[in-house]
């Protein structure tokens, strides 16, 4: 079972810290696509207590790009606020990718119009803001995990 977190341009360590975490504990991968906003050097990661780190599966590319041809067989699923598709709405599979973007802009207008189909978001009262990266990413990922019967989890 594969299910594959990735963070493009992530700009805040501790929304990162905080989906390391749970890709830690639910064998998830997690995928970074610089630039980072910040360092994952051994002393920051310490300094910010993400003893965990090592636990990770954590790959590291320069462009999204890089990840649609490392993972062509991949189904991604794009989340965004600008997205008409629930999360809930789709029947999540092994080797599943939920893309995430900045936590200032999010994901290139681009990327979404190209891949509508597979565009999701977390249903939320508009109030001109929206959830934290790492919860968001928490919300869909816990769902697919649900679906596919919580594998490898007690």
């Amino acid at each position: 079972m594969a299910l594959n977190i990735v963070f493009v341009e992530p700009e805040i360590p501790f929304n990162t810290g905080a989906i390391a975490r749970t890709c830690a504990l639910t064998e998830t991968s997690l995928h970074l696509v610089r630039p980072l906003g910040f360092s994952v050097d051994d002393k920051h990661m310490k300094r910010a207590g993400l003893d965990y780190w090592h636990l990770v599966d954590i790959h590291y590319y320069d462009s999204f790009e890089e990840v649609l041809e490392k993972y062509p067989d991949g189904t991604f699923y794009y989340a965004t606020t600008k997205a008409n598709h629930s999360y809930s709405d789709f029947k999540y599979e092994d080797n599943t990718f939920f893309v995430f973007g900045k936590e200032t802009k999010g994901l290139p207008e681009s990327l979404i119009e190209k891949n509508k189909d597979r565009a999701i978001r977390v249903p939320m009262k508009d109030i001109g803001r929206s959830l934290n990266l790492a919860n968001s990413a928490n919300i869909i990922l816990y769902e697919a995990l649900r679906q596919l019967g919580f594998p490898n989890l007690k």
